[in-house]
């Protein structure tokens, strides 16, 4: 079965950072775009960022210049670094991945990210 681990998530003070991690199983890596989610308390899920198959990059606005999401498809690994976090980023950040093709997608458990003042 499909199962997508994530990991790296936790508590950190504003203005430092973090590395999620996220390493899909039973799913042919390299044919999958993946992104990360959010999901803050009565909120909407919203994208965070994305990278295609091919390694093209998209931030959200709200992630701009402190995000970086990249691939490893030698790891089949996905990551997220965070840095200059800000207490607005605490959520429950979420694992996608989409097949290129079919548009098949599977998600994460989820990994919470607590940003204190």
């Amino acid at each position: 079965q499909v199962q997508l681990v994530e990991s790296g998530g936790g508590l950190v003070q504003a203005g430092g950072s973090l590395r999620l991690s996220c390493k899909p199983s039973g799913i042919s890596f390299s044919s999958y775009h993946m992104a990360w989610y959010r999901q803050a308390p009565e909120k909407q899920r919203e994208l965070v960022a994305s990278v295609t198959k091919s390694g093209s990059t998209n931030i959200a606005d709200s992630a701009k210049g402190r995000f970086a999401i990249s691939r490893d498809n030698a790891k089949n690994t996905v990551y997220l670094q965070m840095n200059s976090l800000k207490p607005e980023d605490t959520s429950v950040y979420y694992c996608n991945a989409k097949h290129f093709f079919s548009g098949l997608e599977y998600w994460g458990q989820g990994t919470q990210v607590t940003v204190s003042s």
